[in-house]
């Protein structure tokens, strides 16, 4: 699947938790891949924390870095604020939530605030996010694209959760249970994908495609350094499927290859 090639049919991109791992590498993969998109908006808890996104944004035009904290919503109401301005009229074709944290705990150690804090930034905070840009959602999905008023896809409006593997309730036995007891990241990603699944149901009326992807095990801060995949490798199949998708995909949990995932 090589659907990377349709950004350049994309008017507009928005990353959470640009600044570093994936969402660095998704920027960075959008401007100098030949397939930029029209604008890509890079959002970041701190606008000046990364140098490498500073120097992207320097480089390409395109690239706008706007302040995000997730988990506040007056700073989600101000990032709105300024994208519309950005973006006007056209609206926002792209959402990809990527901001996430991965706090630890098996059975002995969980507490509660850990269980809340990372509930709050994987799930809770991509449906508010959401909720924010929906109007900027809409008009974009209002304005149709290729294929007619029944397609779906990023030339008209998309929302991306970036979820995990280790969300899955199905896959959660065995080895993979055995090697990963991390109670606030596995739940707060299986919630994310039935936070993901639900606004699926309450988008598609008008237009606009949800999906739930998995990145892969991807050497990254959070990934660690055992990870098999270098974010490059992650970044540019990830983008391959999101490229790819049509109303056929809609509502799905995917593996960065693009198969469909248990959930």
């Amino acid at each position: 699947m090589s659907g990377a090639g349709n950004f350049k049919n994309c008017g507009s991109v928005l990353v959470t938790g640009a600044n570093r791992g994936l969402g660095l590498q998704i920027v960075d993969s959008l401007a100098t891949g030949g397939f930029s998109p029209g604008t890509i908006i890079a959002t970041a808890r701190s606008a000046d924390s990364s140098q490498k996104l500073q120097e992207l944004a320097a480089k390409y035009p395109n690239i706008h870095i706007i302040s995000l904290d997730v988990v506040s919503q007056q700073s989600i109401d101000q990032c709105v604020e300024e994208v519309g301005k950005l973006l006007q009229d056209e609206g926002l074709n792209c959402l990809i939530n990527n901001a996430g944290i991965k706090m630890l705990g098996d059975f002995n150690t969980v507490t509660a605030e850990k269980m809340i804090e990372n509930f709050h930034t994987n799930a809770v905070a991509p449906l508010m996010i959401t909720k924010a840009f929906l109007p900027l959602l809409k008009k974009a999905a209002s304005r149709g694209g290729a294929g007619g008023p029944r397609s779906m896809g990023i030339q008209r409006a998309a929302v991306i959760n970036m979820s995990s593997l280790l969300g899955s309730v199905e896959l959660n036995w065995g080895e993979r249970a055995d090697t990963f007891k991390w109670y606030p990241y596995r739940t707060s990603k299986s919630a994310l994908n039935m936070v993901g699944r639900c606004m699926a149901v309450d988008l598609e009326p008008d237009g606009i495609l949800c999906i739930m992807i998995h990145p892969g095990w991807v050497r990254t801060d959070m990934g660690g350094s055992e990870a098999p995949l270098s974010a490059e490798e992650s970044v540019s199949s990830i983008l391959s499927v999101i490229g790819g998708l049509t109303e056929k995909d809609h509502g799905s949990f995917l593996n960065f290859t693009g198969e469909v995932l248990p959930w």
